[in-house]
């Protein structure tokens, strides 16, 4: 179990008190504050995986979206498309979920974080010891999950799901099955 650093500067801190404009993804990386809006693709598969996850963690988790969590090092603050919250978990004094929290991370790529979302994000979920990173690409048609992760930043196992397939999650004590049919595909 990851250490709790509830005194720990966030990331989030340079951000408090300055208005964001909507409809923009605000996420600090390497200290970088970066902005992107959300794709249509982006957002169908949202749509369609968002409520599935929910259905199914049924009173034994919680989904978030686009939410604001606390990593250790104070140069990252990500919020994924997607995060599963443990049964039980507690927010910080600041009011948001960290890390150890998270059972599994969902980023749904574009061609303007592709590289963030398969290098450093990947590289940061793994060090954090998130159980479960899957990566969706519409470009592609393809969900990649990432499990086992290794404090030296890889996960030791990686297996590809077609859109078509069942995306199978496997949480603690249970599994959430997530139906790719209808997520949007590059031919789309």
């Amino acid at each position: 179990m990851a250490t709790v650093l509830m005194d720990a500067p966030s990331a989030w801190d340079a951000l408090e008190g300055i208005p964001l404009p909507k409809g923009f993804r605000v996420e600090i990386t390497d200290g970088k504050i970066i902005m992107t809006p959300r794709g249509e693709h982006q957002s169908d598969v949202l749509i369609e995986a968002a409520p599935q996850i929910k259905r199914q963690l049924a009173g034994q988790g919680k989904v978030l979206s686009d939410v604001m969590i606390d990593f250790p090092p104070s140069l990252f603050g990500y919020a994924p498309d997607l995060a599963i919250v443990a049964p039980g978990a507690e927010r910080n004094k600041r009011g948001r979920f960290e890390w150890h929290s998270l059972e599994a991370v969902l980023e749904i790529i574009s061609l303007s974080t592709r590289d963030n979302d398969f290098e450093k994000k990947l590289r940061m979920y793994a060090e954090c010891a998130i159980p479960l990173y899957v990566i969706i690409d519409p470009s592609e048609n393809v969900c990649t999950v990432h499990s086992s992760p290794s404090r030296t930043g890889t996960y030791t196992e990686r297996y590809e799901v077609p859109f078509g397939e069942d995306l199978v999650l496997p949480l603690e004590g249970r599994e959430i099955v997530v139906k790719t049919g209808g997520f949007p595909r590059a031919e789309d």
